[in-house]
């Protein structure tokens, strides 16, 4: 079945910086686009970044342009979100997105907290 594991969240200084991480597993990872998405208390789920099935295209929310890197390994069947310069506002649980296609349709992981506080 599939299996979308994120790890890497945890308690960080504002300016500070976490490496997400997120172990697929269960379907053909380097077939299918992939999202990092969060949501903080009281708000509506965000989009923070989306990278293509072979990683050759990015893109993030205005937000976290400049800030925030998604990458890949397909070979580890992995997904990666870099948060550089954390600000408090950015804390939120982080969830891990595999993109719906034609392929199979759009499927979360459980989510991991990411709190950014002094």
């Amino acid at each position: 079945q599939v299996q979308l594991v994120e790890s890497g969240g945890g308690l960080v200084q504002p300016g500070g910086s976490l490496r997400l991480s997120c172990a697929a597993s269960g379907f053909t990872f380097s077939s299918y686009a992939m999202s990092w998405y969060r949501q903080a208390p009281g708000k509506e789920r965000e989009l923070v970044a989306r990278i293509t099935s072979t990683g050759g295209s990015t893109n993030y929310a205005d937000s976290m342009k400049g800030r925030f890197t998604i990458s890949r390994d397909n070979s580890r069947n992995t997904v990666y979100l870099q948060m550089n310069s954390l600000k408090p506002e950015d804390t939120a649980v982080y969830y891990c997105n595999r993109v719906g296609s034609w392929l199979g349709p759009s499927y979360w992981g459980q989510g991991t907290q990411v709190t950014v506080s002094s």
